[in-house]
């Protein structure tokens, strides 16, 4: 199999779901602690050796772009202050030289739309879709356990990353059928957007993390709109399954719905609870607000 060197992060919705916060920063910047949330997802998927990293943008999204360069002025304010743990800090997290390329979505067309807008910058070979959206919170990261699985698969492996959910939420989620399994992953016999519960082929749910092959850009190109009208990514894969086969990879990890309030609140907690500088005050806190 090609390396996965690559990976697209779709940044270009409006995130009304979080209105004020959202009339003037990008959903993408809110702050899960002390992190961007496009900073986590951008941490997993370099820990999982991805090399270019392909940003989806839209309108008033430039923010994201100067999150991920230089601020000039700041760091030699730190250094006059000689805030040096600041510097360290903001070095760790810069992108390389050229490793940065962001793209325009000029209209809302969905996410299949917004992957159809990266093409030129993937080329021809595999690479990894990660949605801003969902954190997953796990030592390694849920895009290394899928790269890790797809590097056992053999050639040209399309890679899902999946989760059990409750049956009352199954109608909100992309959904696949099971097959037979492979290792740590299992093939997927069909994949269906948003069914009916009582339609549902399982309680496995797509959850923002894909490996995927460049046909799906032809696909793509030709998709009509699905869902709500909007291009579907999945509408595509189920096309792609019909010649390439595809798998999924029940990741261990908590994943994050981030795209809803009590979801990314829950996120914060989580991420809080995980850092060992603050998690005991924090604690302590929780428990005064609880009464407890």
């Amino acid at each position: 199999m090609k390396p996965i060197r690559k990976a697209i992060f779709p940044v270009a919705g409006l995130g009304t779901r979080f209105l004020p916060a959202t009339k003037a920063m990008p959903k993408e910047m809110l702050p899960v602690v002390d992190r961007p949330l496009i900073q986590h997802v951008v941490d997993e998927a370099r820990e999982a050796g991805i090399e270019h990293f392909i940003f989806v943008t839209g309108r008033n999204k430039g923010v994201i772009e100067d999150h991920f360069d230089r601020q000039v002025e700041l760091e030699d304010t730190l250094r006059t202050r000689g805030k040096n743990a600041e510097i360290d800090l903001l070095e760790r997290d810069l992108p390389g030289p050229g490793t940065t390329s962001f793209t325009r979505q000029q209209e809302p067309l969905g996410l299949g739309h917004a992957v159809w807008c990266a093409r030129e910058l993937v080329g021809n070979e595999p690479f990894a879709l990660l949605l801003p959206d969902v954190l997953v919170q796990h030592n390694p990261g849920c895009l290394a356990q899928m790269i890790d699985v797809a590097n056992k698969l053999g050639d040209r492996p399309n890679v899902i990353a999946v989760e059990e959910v409750p049956p009352e939420r199954i109608h909100m989620y992309g959904v696949v059928g099971v097959g037979k399994p492979a290792g740590k992953a299992f093939e997927i016999t069909g994949m269906v957007e948003k069914p009916p519960r009582e339609k549902a082929p399982s309680n496995l749910i797509i959850t923002g993390r894909y490996i995927l092959q460049p046909e799906i850009f032809d696909l793509l190109a030709k998709q009509t709109g699905g869902a709500g009208g909007e291009i579907q990514i999945t509408d595509s894969m189920i096309t792609l399954s019909k010649s390439q086969a595809f798998h999924a990879v029940k990741f261990d990890g908590k994943s994050f719905d981030c795209g809803s309030k009590v979801g990314f609140l829950a996120a914060n907690v989580a991420y809080a609870m995980a850092r060992p500088d603050i998690a005991p005050a924090f604690r302590d806190e929780i428990k005064r607000l609880l009464g407890s």
